[in-house]
């Protein structure tokens, strides 16, 4: 019921949204007679505010049209590699004709970025995704919004998080030979349980895991975030957080932890933060300030827009990760696609490195939870394995931002690329080499042996001019 009753409140407010941004242009148009009266600024100021408050926030878009490639210019295109029922791999694939800076993006590394699964989308990732793609291949799993989700694609569990990402792994292998895994926060657990599951098989697992931010060992250090995973009983999570999906959304009658609560969550951990940040964009529109006022406009853009997720995957990541602790008492068992039950062991992982990040002023994952991936990876060799505590950094700054771009960037490029060598190269393009190229798509798929409808299979293509 409560989210209708959201859903009618948000509906009544979207007319008075619209009047609001439109007096808001009204008193700020130099060509409007309102603006020559006095408190125009104020009026518009105020009335921008107020849409800002009041307005739907929709998933924002990557918009990364080109990067720099060591002073060239080189055009990104973004497109659905693969497409799943709750996620879709999202391939920024680069574009140059400069004969020499085609022939240095070909064959650099192919990193698999996962983005967190809990709250807010991929494109959080944006800074993470366009500082990256000047060195490597990048593709990032985009998580879709489960109330957009019909109920006849089914559930959506942990179990199946983890099947996902160790299917976008297999792929990327069948078409570059190996790939590297950067997890950020949420999914650093279900990461090392999906390598962990592939190495216990013998498959070929990742040259290199990179886990940023993310509660491996949730019981280090907790956070306010942690305390209330663990201080709630799952019963209370399941009754109090739980709700079904509005007739008026593709996936209605869907059981989901409604992305409008969980935005009430984030602002209630910071709320003096977020109240002067809202007054101090007032006081920078009224002194004319743009700059700082469209700064302002991108993070919230960002960080208003949130997304469902099911119920079945939340409830599971609450209790395995944050109160069972499954993970480091070596307890996990994991479903397949297949329906064999297999034990999660990360002690298990022999050939591939890892890398943790952790911000020293992480107020999400405290210090240590990254790190602990290291305890329980006995199978990697010490000098295969890295460790970086960015100073001064909090839980965005190790992914977003100057510290990243600055401190913890060049560290993760470096290590991705000690380790590269080895990896086969793409294949040569065509006529008029325009674009990064790799081996047939087709061909990857069966090397993979990825199952796809046609709607879901990679879509080939042929190089082109920026």
């Amino acid at each position: 019921m409560l989210y209708q009753i959201y859903e009618t409140q948000r509906s009544l407010m979207e007319p008075f949204a619209d009047f609001a941004q439109a007096a808001s242009k009204l008193f700020s148009n130099p060509l409007s007679p309102f603006n020559q009266i006095p408190m125009a600024q104020r009026m518009s100021a105020g009335y921008d505010l107020l849409y800002r408050l009041g307005k739907d926030y929709e998933k924002p878009t990557f918009d990364i049209p080109s990067v720099e490639v060591d002073g060239v210019g080189v055009a990104i295109h973004e497109r659905v590699e693969l497409d799943k029922p709750f996620c879709e791999l999202r391939r920024f694939k680069r574009f140059s004709d400069d004969p020499a800076t085609l022939t240095k993006i070909k064959n650099q590394p192919v990193v698999l970025v996962v983005a967190p699964l809990s709250g807010h989308y991929a494109t959080l990732l944006r800074d993470t995704v366009r500082t990256m793609l000047k060195d490597h291949k990048v593709y990032i799993t985009d998580w879709k919004n489960a109330r957009l989700v019909p109920l006849s694609e089914g559930e959506f569990h942990l179990d199946d998080y983890i099947n996902y990402v160790q299917e976008f792994i297999r792929y990327l292998q069948g078409v570059y030979g190996n790939c590297h895994v950067i997890s950020v926060c949420q999914p650093t657990v279900p990461v090392l349980a999906a390598v962990s599951l592939m190495a216990s098989r013998g498959e070929t697992t990742p040259l290199t895991m990179t886990m940023m931010g993310g509660p491996i060992d949730a019981r280090r250090s907790p956070t306010a975030v942690n305390n209330l995973a663990m201080n709630r009983s799952y019963e209370w999570f399941e009754n109090n957080v739980i709700y079904r999906v509005p007739d008026n959304f593709p996936g209605a009658g869907r059981r989901v932890y409604p992305g409008f609560l969980q935005h009430t969550g984030f602002v209630a951990m910071n709320p003096d933060r977020h109240a002067t940040s809202h007054y101090d964009y007032f006081k920078n529109l009224i002194k004319g300030d743009d700059a700082s006022a469209e700064a302002h406009r991108k993070f919230y853009d960002e960080y208003n827009a949130v997304l469902d997720m099911d119920a079945d995957y939340y409830l599971e990541t609450i209790k395995t990760v944050f109160q069972e602790y499954k993970l480091v008492h070596g307890t996990w068992d994991v479903r397949s696609p297949e329906g064999k039950i297999e034990r999660v062991r990360p002690q298990d992982i022999t050939t591939t490195a890892l890398f943790t990040v952790e911000g020293e002023l992480d107020d999400i994952s405290g210090s240590g939870q990254t790190k602990a991936a290291h305890d329980l990876c006995t199978g990697i060799v010490s000098k295969e394995q890295r460790h970086l505590e960015a100073k001064g950094a909090g839980h965005y700054g190790i992914f977003s931002g100057r510290r990243w771009r600055e401190l913890v960037y060049p560290q993760v490029k470096a290590f991705i690329l000690e380790h590269q060598a080895g990896l086969k190269p793409a294949a040569a393009g065509k006529s008029g080499a325009a674009a990064e190229v790799a081996p047939s798509d087709t061909d990857a798929m069966a090397a993979a042996n990825v199952s796809a409808s046609p709607a879901q299979r990679p879509r080939r293509s042929s190089a082109r001019k920026a």
